[in-house]
């Protein structure tokens, strides 16, 4: 089995634990249920956990070049590794994004909005989430699942009223990675606007040519049939051979200095 074909395997199977993960943990959170139900929820955190690290694994084993792959995924390791430490477990937030970050890997122009526009609303969504649960297990001033909302969208978007602020070093990490994300979408946006409008101008510029040289070439066309009768009419007749038309795309020549 190669590589490429366990991905494709795999990639529903990482939904459904990654959907999984995020029902789960959104219950913890906003809930935080106690006894068996609460256990229930923690037993479903690490099965979907275990889900990742399998793929983790057996995808290190398939890759062509280990090292290679080892060293360019060293993402995807802290977030099978870090997790396994309980003051760190906020980190499994961020297994939910590595499904969506194979499929805008093979996304074309007209589908990474779709993508980052959804990538983002989960990110807020996932944070929120995880601030909560750093800060009301830490006594900060976050302490319901509206006030991480409002914070995350203040932070992604990097306005920062200063209203709500986390004080865990958890919540601080969250923080900088809200705000590192909402510059990156800022620049996904701006370049993808700004390739979309030069596609449609160089468009433009490539119809109105192939439009002149359809003209040209009519033109053409007409003058060999008016010459094809006036010989027929005079064979005797010597009508000179056309000049070349000038292309009008092509650049003027300078005049010849006097």
């Amino acid at each position: 089995m190669t590589l490429e074909r366990w991905r494709r395997i795999t990639d529903w199977p990482l939904v459904v634990a990654s959907l999984l993960f995020l029902v789960a943990y959104s219950i913890q959170v906003i809930v935080d249920p106690r006894g068996d139900l609460g256990a229930l929820l923690e037993d479903l955190l690490w099965v979907s956990w275990g889900t990742f690290l399998v793929d983790y694994v057996v995808s290190l084993v398939l890759a062509p070049q280990r090292w290679r792959w080892f060293l360019t995924h060293l993402f995807n390791l802290a977030t099978v590794v870090l997790p396994m430490i309980r003051p760190l477990r906020v980190l499994r937030v961020v297994t939910l994004l590595t499904v969506l970050q194979r499929t805008a890997g093979r996304a074309v122009r007209g589908q990474i909005v779709i993508y980052v526009t959804g990538a983002t609303l989960l990110l807020v969504y996932v944070a929120s989430l995880a601030v909560l649960d750093a800060e009301r297990a830490g006594g900060g001033s976050i302490s319901t699942f509206g006030d991480a909302i409002w914070w995350a969208f203040t932070t992604i978007t990097t306005v920062g009223y200063g209203d709500l602020a986390p004080i865990t070093l958890q919540g601080r990490v969250i923080a900088v990675g809200l705000m590192l994300s909402g510059i990156a979408l800022l620049g996904v946006v701006t370049a993808t606007f700004a390739s979309w409008i030069v596609e449609k101008v160089s468009a433009e510029n490539t119809s109105r040519q192939a439009a002149t040289v359809a003209h040209v070439d009519a033109l053409r066309s007409e003058i060999a049939e008016l010459r094809a009768v006036l010989l027929a009419m005079n064979p005797g007749l010597h009508v000179a051979d056309p000049a070349p038309l000038e292309d009008p795309e092509a650049p003027s020549a300078d005049p010849a200095p006097s």
